[in-house]
């Protein structure tokens, strides 16, 4: 029996366009060598929203896929716009499904979610620039230094550590190009790590070491300014503490298949959830990978275990939308 075909989607009207390329690209070799029908979908980056889901809807549409593997990263990508297509054409797809990947896009409807659900996060306030004055009060109650970011986008974008208010105009300037809403918190001082999630499992932690004091674009992007440790060289107790809070975030915003989740673990040993990505970077060398390998699942295993993962749902879906109608019938 043929196998069914998978189209990556990936580029997108992002700021994460040529990251998700990297993503989408690794993707295609990985199912390619795993003997999988693949075919590249590149939405391109000078596209308003609405232009880019025409172009996927007709692309997806061409192609016939069977399960959509969906590569991109930030808004449309992230923000439940491809799931929602997916959903509206029945077909599979990897990842988590639009309401989850809207959770997690957006940074201050997530961090009330992980607050709910009694995790620890950092002390934050929202700030609209076109609305809000009270920018002093807020600093005044965070204290120097403050984490400035947009509250809709990935990889680190836009994102800066301000220690005085000069920093502090600069850095609202700068995350104010990608979103007119901006998050500030607290700067949490301890070790950064990352869980990753695949299937309701959580992955070996990854310690995040940048030769700088904050960990921003730069320092996620440019070789050499970060060091990646895994297994992180946590104790038995932590590892598990982070793991749980990992997974408890993960399951806060409604996410399936996989995530990965940044947190801070102060040097009390408390894990501090910072935020749940939906779509991590999936290069060979990206962290969930490296957490993967880690734990014996290769690179070119993981992605195809997405696909079965995706395939799965909708098998499952079809099933009970088959039982239903039988029900119906029978009624």
């Amino acid at each position: 029996m043929d196998r069914p075909r998978v189209s990556v989607v990936m580029g997108g009207p992002s700021a994460e366009h040529a990251i998700s390329l990297k993503s989408g690209q690794g993707v295609v070799a990985a199912l390619t060598h795993r003997g999988w029908p693949v075919e590249p979908v590149v939405i391109p980056r000078d596209l308003t929203a609405d232009a880019a889901g025409r172009f996927a809807r007709a692309a997806l549409e061409r192609s016939d896929t069977d399960v959509v593997f969906i590569a991109l990263h930030g808004p449309f990508g992230e923000d439940g716009t491809i799931q929602q297509i997916c959903e509206d054409a029945h077909l599979a797809y990897t990842g988590s499904g639009p309401r989850a990947s809207r959770l997690g896009l957006d940074k201050v409807e997530s961090r009330k979610r992980f607050e709910r659900a009694g995790l620890a996060v950092p002390r934050w306030r929202l700030f609209e620039p076109q609305r809000d004055d009270g920018i002093d009060a807020a600093v005044a109650w965070l204290g120097f230094p403050v984490v400035v970011k947009p509250t809709n986008q990935g990889s680190s974008i836009g994102v800066s550590l301000a220690v005085n208010h000069s920093q502090l105009y600069d850095a609202m300037l700068d995350a104010a190009r990608y979103d007119a809403r901006i998050l500030l918190e607290e700067f949490v001082r301890g070790r950064e790590v990352t869980v990753g999630v695949v299937g309701r499992k959580p992955l070996p932690v990854v310690e995040i070491k940048p030769r700088e004091l904050f960990f921003d674009y730069t320092a996620k992007y440019t070789p050499g300014r970060t060091d990646y440790v895994v297994p992180a060289p946590l104790d038995a107790r932590a590892t598990r503490d982070v793991q749980a809070a990992g997974w408890r975030a993960h399951d806060a915003l409604g996410c399936r298949h996989f995530s990965r989740v940044d947190l801070i673990v102060r040097d009390s040993g408390e894990p501090v959830v910072l935020e749940v990505n939906t779509i991590p970077g999936l290069t060979a060398t990206s962290l969930l990978p490296k957490a993967a390998a880690c734990a014996g699942l290769s690179y070119d295993e993981l992605c195809e275990r997405l696909v079965l993962m995706a395939l799965s749902v909708e098998s499952s879906a079809s099933q009970l939308s088959a039982r239903n109608s039988q029900l119906s019938t029978a009624l």
